[in-house]
């Protein structure tokens, strides 16, 4: 076990130095499923200490498939090394307007918030537009108050990190978030037990000069355009951009493994669809290489999404009830394909084509948009977000 870090006086640490401590610190409660986690964190935590420098606050979202995979001790940890911490279990959509409102930037932890992803009813729904729009200092949500309904503009930019089971939110938060997927820890590997006054003594002087040395830099990360690392773009770098921006001012060796841990986290992200659209473009592209066409009928293409392995397709429709044309036909629409008559061994019959024709749009242009170029579905089915 290791020995419980102890700063006496962290104004004297450098930023590298605060970083590293972090990064061991949270590592003793923590099991990660990678060496790219914990330096993750200890820059998340930090960019709380100036959120309001920044353009945009990535989201941090901590999921696994099970319960008690340590999902809640990052934010149970992470409460004692951020800004203005706010752990929220059940909270009413108003109480959250009105304490980012009403205290600035706060880092929101929420916990079980799959639940508010999935439930049906419309009370949630204020709660998703401040967490979708929130992660840009520019956001505001307008809302009716007071006998008079006047409008009021609730500032809704914070920091927020996000605990839940896999497949419990939206695109609409994962594109915007970095994300952790928990495991489960194996019996042979140990974490020192979660005590929260030991938590709170020990990351006290961590916070402490966190909050200092990034007081110093706030101003200089906040206008900094720093290097992404290749293929890293549009909203990625969006996101990564405060972290790597701490990460130069801190020195040493963390502009190299912020950029490590950024390549990971963004590949990572890039090979599992967060649609049932992308994923159904993803198998249809390896469907027409594997038979080297650039056409099949739709009687054809149901018959071989239904037969891939480890795949939705053959009960998309309920236990045993496959993929038919209409449901095919449904999806792809989104992304402007529709079958059409095509010649195939001399018989006219109905089905799809990768390139554009006369008569319909090819999967090739969608394939273009919306997959990478190595994404394929061979290995996505056990990872995939229904």
């Amino acid at each position: 076990m290791s020995t419980p870090l102890r700063i006496v006086e962290p104004q004297h640490l450098t930023g590298a130095a605060l970083l590293d401590a972090i990064t061991g610190f949270v590592s003793r409660f923590i099991v990660f499923p990678n060496e790219h986690c914990a330096p993750m964190l200890a820059l998340w935590y930090a960019h709380t200490h100036a959120a309001e420098h920044f353009y945009v606050t990535p989201r941090l979202v901590i999921s696994s498939a099970e319960p008690g995979s340590g999902k809640t001790l990052v934010i149970e940890v992470g409460q004692y090394l951020v800004a203005k911490p706010e752990m929220v279990l059940n909270a009413s959509t108003p109480a959250v307007f009105r304490m980012v409102a009403n205290n600035g930037p706060i880092s929101l932890l929420w916990d079980e918030v799959d639940a508010i992803f999935t439930s049906n009813g419309g009370t949630n729904e204020d709660l998703r537009a401040m967490l979708n729009a929130g992660y840009k200092r520019t956001a505001s949500v307008a809302r009716c108050v007071g006998d008079s309904h006047s409008v009021q503009r609730f500032p809704v930019y914070s920091p927020v990190a996000l605990v839940g089971l896999a497949g419990g939110m939206p695109p609409t938060i994962t594109t915007r978030a970095i994300t952790i997927h928990m495991r489960r820890k194996k019996r042979t590997e140990k974490a020192e037990e979660f005590r929260e006054r030991v938590v709170q003594r020990d990351a006290e002087p961590l916070r402490d000069g966190l909050s200092e040395w990034i007081g110093s830099v706030a101003e200089s990360v906040g206008e900094a355009e720093p290097t992404m690392p290749p293929g890293v773009a549009n909203r990625s770098r969006e996101i990564w951009e405060p972290l790597l921006a701490i990460a130069d001012a801190a020195g040493g060796h963390w502009p190299t493994t912020a950029r490590k841990a950024c390549a990971h986290f963004v590949q990572e992200a890039e090979q599992v669809p967060v649609t049932t659209g992308v994923r159904l473009l993803a198998d249809l592209r390896t469907i027409f290489t594997d038979r080297n066409t650039d056409r099949l009928a739709t009687v054809d293409i149901l018959a071989a999404l239904a037969d891939l392995d480890e795949a939705p397709w053959g009960d998309i429709n309920g236990p045993g009830r496959p993929i038919d044309a209409r449901r095919l036909a449904r999806e792809l629409a989104l992304y402007r394909v529709a079958p059409g008559p095509i010649r195939i061994g001399g018989q006219i019959t109905k089905g799809y084509v990768t390139q554009p024709t006369k008569n319909q749009e090819g999967l090739a242009d969608a394939w273009s948009r919306y997959l990478s170029d190595d994404q394929n579905s061979d290995n996505e089915g056990d990872s995939w977000e229904h």
